[in-house]
């Protein structure tokens, strides 16, 4: 596996530069950009052909592998979404992250199939705009020879695996499979379950630590000071042959920002290897 690690861990106002020195220096393989505003590549959605041009000679330089593509703005322009407007907002997004990671030479984007906020939506309809808006972006994604994963997140929707499976093989096409967010699934499942269900529809992976005594968004930690049962997670992945990335989303520290950057490729050199290294 590749250990990686989400552009949301650095300072936000670091120069992606200095970003990927950092990268390269604390030892990862690659580094997960995120299309949006603060914190990601572009200040309007995106960036011009000389600056991706820029950010590819950048990885290259540092040996830095770019394999996926995050981003953070679905949660305003849901492919559910009631009004039309937003769907199309939303779908609007998906394409320019397709065409952002085709550019970059990422093979996969993470979206968010949809978002069970409103009390007066059925489930049933949610799923139906979900559908309708990926089926519209599929075409695209499959010119550009780029997936669009679906990551699970804490949306309502898509709440259990073989859920997950029955609507990702509903598409028939190989171009739409599971971005898996181990520290999510925490909540409600175990991850090592879902791991082994999900099976090759898996093609990025998230690390992220939960304490399920917590229960909220504050339960998230440092990768291993968790509950997550990493030894049976890795074998998991290892059992259905996932050899991806296994990308790190974690905060950066109060004090001493970047050394959380650190730390991290360290808990992941665990995770990986097995032992400490």
């Amino acid at each position: 596996m590749l250990k990686s690690i989400n552009h949301w861990a650095f300072p936000k106002d670091m120069p992606l530069e200095s970003v990927f020195e950092h990268v390269r220096l604390a030892g990862y393989d690659a580094l997960e950009l995120n299309l949006g505003l603060a914190g990601a590549i572009g200040p309007n959605m995106g960036s011009t052909p000389n600056e991706l041009a820029a950010i590819r000679r950048m990885a290259t330089t540092h040996n830095i592998t770019l394999r996926s593509l995050s981003c953070g703005l679905m949660w305003e322009h849901s492919l559910s979404a009631p009004q039309p407007e937003v769907r199309r907002r939303g779908q609007e997004i998906v394409s320019r992250q397709l065409e952002t990671a085709h550019a970059l030479g990422i093979d996969t984007i993470l979206t968010v199939a949809g978002y069970c906020i409103d009390d007066d939506t059925s489930y049933e309809l949610l799923e139906q705009r979900s559908v309708e808006s990926l089926e519209g972006l599929l075409p695209h994604a499959e010119r550009l020879g780029v997936t669009i994963a679906i990551e699970n997140v804490w949306s309502k929707f898509l709440l259990s695996p073989t859920e997950m499976v029955a609507f990702i093989d509903g598409f028939e096409s190989a171009s739409i499979g599971v971005y898996f967010d181990i520290g999510n699934v925490m909540l409600y499942g175990h991850p090592e379950q879902w791991i082994r269900i999900l099976d090759s529809r898996i093609r990025k992976v998230h690390a992220k630590d939960f304490r399920r005594a917590v229960g909220t968004g504050q339960g998230f930690v440092p990768l291993l000071a968790g509950d997550v049962k990493w030894p049976l997670v890795m074998q998991a992945l290892r059992d259905i042959g996932y050899a991806d990335t296994i990308t790190a989303e974690v905060g950066a520290y109060a004090a001493y920002p970047l050394q959380a950057v650190y730390d991290t490729s360290r808990h992941l050199d665990v995770l990986i290897h097995g032992e400490v290294v």
